[in-house]
């Protein structure tokens, strides 16, 4: 995980505004139920009446539900209200055609802390007042009670008459309405505030109606401006959520970006040493899938394992504020998923491990057939191959068969949670609405905060499904991009230091593979001079190709030195090395484009004669003539559109066009005929003659004309010179000469080295 988070570093800004988004998106998520309680218990139920302060209140209303009001509650609802004569004389209500005439009290302020006071303020009065303006006088000859308010004191036919009264009309005619007021508030103890709120919400809906109101009009613009607040809310998380999608995924595509380029930069300044320790078909896998994984995860832990959090902590903040008494529901529902997801991972964790290193395998199974197709064909092993390939794509099936069947149990056993936890709410609920202590909508909003809990967590286990293959992904990439490559340039190398002649020195030099338990070379000594050729030869692993190989730095020597022009070859840079060097490979290697591009490669601004001149050396002219589009034709991926030879001809004239100081020749007229062979070399020795050429061959009459030979056997030099000195003189040469000559043409070349020898 700590790798993984280690590559946002770069888009520190864009994670902020990624976090910034989710935070908003997740507040109007959190937002929506609320929307939605709204308009189910205000506009719908209680017809878009939100207050208990009502708008406006006839001026008879007003003055009884004064008559159960403190001083203080009966100061502030007379700063808030102003007396008009008709209900026209005001434009903040839908009004029906037929009102009231009566005088009515405006609210004037808009100031919601005031309203806030207000509300608390009207609350109990108006309260107080519904039950007395409904309560007859049962018994207005006792005191106390219900009766209490002043019935007690009335005269006896006054008593008498009272009987028909109700306890508002009590007050009017003299009595306490705080005494009454406290008598009820007792009676309030025993109800749901709930209720209370209601029943105040209630008596403004009549007031309004008796007054003229249009109520439908008032709920349908009630649920107008919720229903467009929720439209608003919703287009916010839209936008959101593009802007979160576009930017978590430039950040993974910058990401994979980043990680090829560095892999890619890194495998480049390889060695042929960590070469060998990374496979061909690992460097692919590690560059494409395991790249492609982690940018991947890291878009969707921006888009989802970011906001999962978010979002369930938001939802239970939410949950906690309700004060509905059904948290514990949800503390239950967290458990449970806890648990599944727990033993989920537990099953499914180390076979998501095991996965990535067998797509690895199935990938290097893949590039060996594919690429050894020809041998598998000429051998009769396609059904050999076919069962290798199916054991190791049914292993890597067998294992994802796996892992998704056990991940696959999550989505039921989720979803069963969930309706679980719905039936759970809603029984619970009904039970809280029926006693009047929570309403319909503020339940459905409850169960969409824990339907959101429970997807925060769901969430969160998706991710950490991708996460363990990531995870391995990850490591395999910083593999790659922490390793130190052994051939380095110095500190203190001068970039302008140049190679000008190309006298080429070893030095008693030894070398060993990393890891190996003797030397492959051991004391070389000898040194290729500028304008001459100097020769290899040897036995089949002698080391002929590891020694020219220590020339360009693709592996530095254990002991003794390379000296081109006096100076060590580690203290050029590697650049300004390779620059003067021109190298053919044992195996031509073309890259896709046109032959002219291929022959440029070395040289991009060389001009076409320069190019054409090469060829002519090269021997490629001729067939490349020969084709529709010349030196523009085009070359298929890997050369495979031309013949060995033709690839080897091409791969040489390459090296040529450099004008190289140093050119080596890695066995690279192996695939030439003779006839084509001796013309190069001709062709060579008479156009090429200011650099130092060394070739490395196997058959002898490559090198019979050079100035040098140097004669391996087992990493030793078994002999040094010419052709004719060598011959007869050198057993391991002797035996080389044998092998490849007839025996009157080897006794011919023994003549000939007799008769220099006799001068």
């Amino acid at each position: 995980m700590g790798k993984l988070l280690k590559y946002l570093n770069r888009y520190k800004l864009q994670c902020l505004a990624v976090l910034v988004l989710l935070v908003v998106q997740a507040l109007c998520d959190l937002a929506l139920p609320d929307y939605t309680a709204d308009i189910v218990d205000t506009g719908i139920m209680q017809k878009g009446v939100d207050r208990i302060t009502p708008k406006v209140i006839s001026q008879q209303s007003l003055e009884d539900i004064e008559l159960f009001m403190n001083s203080d509650e009966q100061k502030l609802t007379r700063e808030c209200y102003r007396l008009i004569d008709s209900i026209k004389d005001t434009d903040i209500l839908p009004l029906k055609d037929n009102v009231s005439k009566e005088k009515v009290y405006k609210l004037t302020t808009d100031d919601s802390k005031k309203l806030e006071e207000l509300d608390k303020a009207l609350q109990t009065p108006v309260a107080v007042y519904l039950f007395a303006s409904h309560t007859m006088l049962e018994n207005p000859q006792q005191g106390g009670g219900e009766n209490a308010g002043g019935a007690e004191k009335m005269p006896p036919r006054a008593a008498e008459n009272a009987k028909d009264m109700t306890m508002l009309e009590l007050v009017k005619m003299g009595g306490t309405g705080l005494k009454i007021r406290e008598d009820f508030s007792k009676k309030m103890d025993e109800m749901s505030q709930m209720t209370v709120e209601q029943s105040a919400k209630a008596f403004v809906q009549g007031e309004y109606e008796r007054l003229g109101v249009d109520l439908n009009s008032f709920e349908k613009s009630y649920l107008w401006k919720a229903g467009l607040k929720m439209l608003g809310m919703a287009g916010i998380i839209m936008l959101c959520t593009i802007l979160v999608g576009f930017l978590a995924a430039k950040i993974g595509a910058g990401i994979g970006l980043d990680l090829r380029k560095g892999v890619f930069k890194k495998v480049i300044s390889f060695s042929n040493q960590e070469m060998d320790s990374f496979s061909t078909s690992s460097l692919i896998t590690r560059s494409t899938n395991d790249i492609q994984q982690i940018q991947m995860v890291l878009t969707i832990m921006l888009r989802m394992c970011m906001y999962a959090p978010i979002l369930g902590i938001g939802g239970m903040i939410r949950v906690l504020n309700t004060n509905s008494g059904m948290t514990w529901i949800i503390g239950v529902a967290v458990v449970a998923v806890s648990l599944i997801i727990g033993l989920l991972m537990f099953i499914a964790m180390p076979k998501f491990k095991i996965m990535q290193k067998k797509v690895d395998n199935l990938n290097l199974v893949t590039r060996e057939i594919l690429t050894g197709l020809p041998v598998i064909r000429a051998f009769s092993r396609e059904k050999h191959e076919e069962k290798r390939f199916d054991v190791s794509n049914s292993d890597l099936t067998k294992t994802m068969l796996f892992t998704h069947r056990t991940m696959s149990f999550m989505f039921p056993a989720m979803t069963l949670v969930m309706n679980g936890v719905s039936i759970l709410i809603v029984w619970i609920a009904s039970k809280q609405i029926d006693l009047g202590k929570l309403q319909v909508g503020s339940m459905t909003a409850f169960i969409t905060y824990a339907m959101m809990i429970i997807m925060s967590f769901l969430m969160l286990t998706m991710i950490s499904v991708f996460l363990p293959r990531a995870a391995v992904a990850a490591e395999r990439v910083d593999e790659v991009l922490s390793s130190e490559g052994t051939i380095k340039d110095k500190e203190d190398a001068d970039p302008d230091k140049k190679i000008t002649q190309g006298v080429v020195r070893f030095e008693h030099v030894n070398f060993r593979y990393n890891n190996a338990d003797a030397d492959v070379l051991e004391d070389i000594d000898f040194t290729a001079q500028k304008g001459k050729t100097t020769a290899i030869i040897g036995s089949t692993g002698s080391g002929k190709s590891t020694l020219v190989h220590l020339i360009p730095r693709f592996y530095d020597v254990t002991a003794g030195k390379i000296t081109i022009d006096g100076v060590d070859v580690r203290d050029y840079t590697q650049k300004n090395l390779r620059e003067a060097i021109g190298f053919v490979p044992q195996k031509g290697v073309l890259f896709s484009g046109d032959i002219d591009s291929n022959l440029a490669f070395g040289c991009p601004d060389a001009p076409h004669e320069q190019l054409e001149k090469a060829a002519q050396i090269a021997q490629a002219t001729e067939f490349i003539t020969a084709k529709p589009d010349g030196f523009k034709s085009e070359i298929s991926q890997g050369g495979t559109n031309v013949s060995g030879g033709q690839k080897q001809r091409l791969s040489i004239a390459r090296a040529i066009a450099k004008k190289p100081k140093v050119l080596i020749f890695d066995d690279s007229f192996s695939a030439l005929d003779f006839k084509t062979d001796v013309a190069l070399r001709k062709a060579l020795g008479e156009n090429v003659t200011d650099a130092t050429i060394i070739i490395v061959a196997q058959r002898i009459v490559t090198i019979m004309n050079a100035d040098e030979i140097i004669v391996l056997d087992d990493g030793r030099i078994a002999g040094k010179g010419t052709h004719l000195e060598l011959i007869g003189n050198c057993e391991v040469y002797d035996q080389i000469v044998k092998s490849q000559l007839s025996e009157e043409e080897y006794k011919k070349q023994l003549a000939l080295a007799g008769r220099k020898g006799d001068e």
